[in-house]
């Protein structure tokens, strides 16, 4: 795969300028289908956080107190710059994560969305006051909390960067951003995006390294009051850990191993549908992928066996051909990670579709889809998170058990419920474990709704409003309005 302007070095942006690492290291940066080293990306450490830190700091005074609205217009030019390098923005994608070229143009799509509605968010946001009585009036003022770490992940990482930034700015806060250091190719392109749309220069910056270097000196800097996450639970978990030590405020969207419960009563077309959509695009490396699909019994083999049929006709391939549905897995040490699974679920439960390299392809991250039927509960396939193109099915009989499975790991950041009788899925909705749900639905989300998980798929919630709580520091100021009357410790008359 040839791509246009492929830049060689990939660099830090620290107050408004392309810069080196502090000690002059870069580390390789090589892409999923050749798996060959194509960039060098500068490697941060301590002293380039702390240089970004800074020039976040010098800026945060400016950018925190101009107007809602004019920062609104920021991020409405952010979102049109986004728009228009959208097919080099997909290109890059592309090439550095192995997601087909369709997927990566609907990740640019969502990626401007995301700046244009929280410029929407933050100039419609308002702020709460309370009456007591005739005696007292009190009203809240937010403040941005100051300077925000983002760490992102390394599937999506342009459009999940966005979800992070557009919030983060919209509120105020100036930051650094740590992206994945396996996907930082097209991270170098919001340099352009940002001075394009006029943004001040330290207001955003961007520190490229390994997660236990620059992601460490980020979360270790006592100037940096949050951090935001998305990635494994075992990194969140070190990084609440971290946290702890200045107290900062932290929002963790970690793992997940999502439950598709489908009832026999289901339209089946639509849930299968949805079934192979949710755990197969994105390469099957997506959070919110329903990787455990929990079937009815009376349906249970039908399910499954059309389930094998569709999965061995998705179309594997390279990443840049439109016709690929499912392209190369992101990196080498991810792609022999998935692979050791399905080793393990070959022992555990019966494979009836993919499982090996396609014929077709003989070098690249490639994995068939990959299904695996009679899963029992304690299977590794079922309880750990895979990140791929794999899915473990498993059959229930009663309702109660489709809970009791659906529960039944660490995890719960997402669900989802196929049935006809709408009061079964209320119902269950309402007891399945997770902090997402949808009923007949294939993970259509709305901005405006919270994000995350329960148990050890996260912390805190962002999304809407909620991002914009996270970002900032909410005051309680009360004014008397008359005559204050308060007891008189210590008067003598």
């Amino acid at each position: 795969m040839t791509i246009e302007n492929l830049p060689s070095d990939i660099r830090h942006w620290i107050g408004g300028e392309l810069v080196d690492s502090a000690d002059g290291r870069t580390f390789d940066v090589s892409d999923p289908v050749s798996n060959t080293v194509y960039a060098q990306a500068a490697r941060g450490s301590a002293a380039d956080v702390d240089r970004a830190v800074t020039a976040a700091r010098a800026a945060f005074p400016a950018w925190s107190g101009i107007s809602n609205r004019e920062r609104a217009n920021v991020l409405y030019r952010i979102a049109d710059a986004v728009e228009a390098s959208h097919e080099r923005l997909a290109a890059f994608e592309t090439y550095d994560t192995g997601l087909p070229i369709t997927q990566a143009k609907g990740q640019a799509r969502r990626a401007a969305e995301n700046f244009r509605y929280f410029g929407d968010v933050i100039v419609a946001l308002g702020e709460e006051a309370f009456r007591q009585g005739e005696d007292q009036f009190s009203y809240v003022v937010r403040t941005p909390v100051g300077v925000a770490g983002l760490i992102t992940p390394w599937n999506t990482p342009f459009m999940l960067e966005s979800w992070k930034l557009a919030p983060a700015l919209a509120s105020g806060c100036t930051l650094i951003l740590k992206p994945a250091e396996w996907t930082p190719l097209s991270a170098s392109l919001w340099p352009e995006i940002f001075a394009e749309a006029g943004l001040p220069a330290g207001v955003v910056n961007i520190v490229h390294g390994i997660g236990e270097e620059a992601g460490q000196a980020l979360v270790d800097h006592p100037d940096v009051p949050l951090i935001s996450f998305t990635g494994s639970t075992d990194t969140g978990r070190h990084i609440i850990r971290s946290s702890a030590e200045h107290l900062k405020t932290t929002s963790m969207e970690l793992g997940g191993k999502s439950p598709a419960i489908v009832f026999a009563d289901a339209d089946l077309e639509a849930a299968l549908d949805s079934v192979l959509f949710g755990v197969f695009s994105l390469n099957g490396e997506r959070c919110t992928a329903g990787s455990r699909v929990l079937v009815e019994r009376p349906v249970y083999e039908e399910f499954t066996r059309r389930l094998a049929e569709r999965a061995a006709n998705v179309r594997v391939g390279e990443p840049a051909d439109p016709a690929t549905e499912v392209g190369a897995l992101v990196h080498t040490e991810h792609y022999e990670r998935v692979l050791n699974y399905v080793e393990i679920g070959k022992k555990e439960a019966r494979l009836v579709a993919g499982g090996t390299r396609p014929d077709h392809l003989s070098e690249g991250n490639y994995l068939q889809p990959t299904v695996f039927a009679d899963v029992e509960r304690d299977a590794r396939i079922f309880q750990e998170e895979i990140f791929g193109p794999v899915v473990a099915v498993a059959p229930f009989d009663t309702e109660a058990e489709a809970i009791e499975l659906a529960n039944a790991t660490q995890f719960g950041l997402a669900a989802y419920i196929w049935t006809s009788n709408l009061k079964r899925g209320h119902r269950i909705a309402h007891t399945v474990e997770s902090g997402m749900l949808w009923i007949n639905s294939h993970n259509v989300r709305d901005l405006r709704t919270p994000f995350g998980g329960v148990k050890a798929s996260g912390v805190g919630r962002e999304g809407g409003a909620h991002s914009i709580d996270f970002y900032t520091e909410s005051k309680i100021v009360h004014v008397a309005l008359g005559d204050v009357h308060t007891p008189r410790f210590g008067a003598t008359s």
